[in-house]
């Protein structure tokens, strides 16, 4: 069986192609990142379009969002006709959603199995949450633009099977309609050699959140939920890039956290060690997986149910699983914490023990050849 993995971005898409190369199964990868950025075991089986997707990518990073959502259909539809338009000579064609259905259309008038991949919830779900979020915020900008809905609609239509990453993104294209034997289940991995813990090194209470610094991840709950809470021997750590609609949020609650900003992905595992909570309030996530590199690192996890948090560990074991825009039941359990450091130990070592005992990258790839296999009888 040989299967080709296209992707505008990188997401999870990499870590397929990685797992089908590791199977002797991987056909090609096609990508819009530069090949100099693809891994050097990726790279030999790697094309890449950049020729869009880089602009796009450098002007949000340097804070033109407007701009670089404006050609970012453009540069998803480039890409999606420039794959469509490659030989195709494989079993299976896997394409990130958004950026496939020509791809898919074109896969499937030669017989090819095809596959969407989401590593969020489904779209319509997903605009809908995102814009109740915004509004609440006075912003009424689409989160989803109107493209983007429409072309993914019709992939989740066109395509033979949608691998999703949770039962919580699963349930969400159940709740939209999609018939569950088209849907495929596939948690990620944790890469354990990365993420592990190293001794703390003080007895600070610290509560750690790591990831983009938006409405979407929810990071106004958790600052809103610390406010008050004037505890000794006690910080709040964010990690990640920021947004310029976070930062009048940041100026209000300004005092109350410390800001590290964007970090190395090698170098996380020794902040997660530093933490005595982890949360993550998000509103909508597909796959949660900081949730899992925290665990990996002996940390308890405080996170929202639309998180997938429910696949990751048990309420009131590993940590608790909250309602969305709940900054009372954050604070309520972080002071819960504090005040009881036997607790915290133990759902610390709970942590760790239910995340070594899960499958990582290697399980995840397993699952997706057998389901890409049963396609093909």
């Amino acid at each position: 069986m040989k299967v080709t993995v296209s992707t505008v971005g990188r997401f999870h898409a990499f870590d397929l192609a990685r797992q089908l190369l590791k199977h002797d199964h991987l056909r090609c990868l096609y990508t819009g990142y530069p090949l100099r950025k693809i891994e050097p075991d990726l790279r030999p089986h790697s094309r890449s379009f950049p020729w869009l997707v880089v602009p796009q990518m450098g002007l949000a990073r340097y804070g033109w969002t407007s701009l670089a959502d404006r050609i970012s259909e453009l540069s998803c539809n480039t890409f999606d006709r420039w794959v469509a338009a490659q030989t195709l000579d494989t079993d299976v064609l896997v394409i990130q959603s958004q950026s496939g259905l020509h791809s898919l259309r074109r896969a499937q008038a030669r017989g090819i199995k095809t596959v969407c991949l989401r590593g969020s919830t489904h779209i319509a779900y997903q605009k809908q949450v995102l814009h109740e979020e915004y509004a609440r915020h006075g912003i009424t900008k689409p989160q989803v633009p109107d493209w983007a809905l429409e072309k993914e609609l019709q992939e989740y239509e066109t395509a033979d099977l949608i691998e999703v990453t949770s039962t919580f993104t699963r349930d969400s294209f159940v709740e939209y309609g999609v018939a569950l034997d088209k849907l495929f289940t596939a948690p990620l991995g944790v890469d354990l050699s990365l993420f592990h813990p190293v001794p703390k090194t003080d007895t600070t209470f610290r509560v750690l959140f790591v990831g983009m610094m938006n409405l979407r991840k929810g990071v106004q709950y958790l600052l809103e939920a610390v406010a008050n809470l004037n505890l000794p021997n006690f910080e709040v750590v964010l990690i990640g890039s920021l947004l310029d609609e976070m930062k009048p949020i940041f100026a209000k609650y300004a005092g109350h956290f410390r800001y590290v900003g964007v970090l190395p992905r090698a170098e996380l595992h020794r902040y997660y060690s530093q933490a005595s909570v982890f949360v993550l309030p998000s509103i909508e996530e597909g796959f949660g997986n900081v949730q899992a590199q925290a665990m990996a690192c002996g940390v308890p996890v405080i996170a929202t149910t639309n998180t997938s948090a429910s696949d990751f560990f048990t309420d009131g074991v590993e940590g608790y699983i909250i309602p969305i825009r709940s900054p009372q039941a954050i604070h309520e359990k972080i002071l819960h914490l504090y005040h009881n450091p036997e607790l915290r130990d133990k759902m610390a070592q709970a942590a760790l023990r239910r995340v070594q005992s899960v499958g990582g990258w290697d399980e995840y790839g397993e699952r997706s050849i057998q389901a890409y296999s049963r396609l093909l009888k």
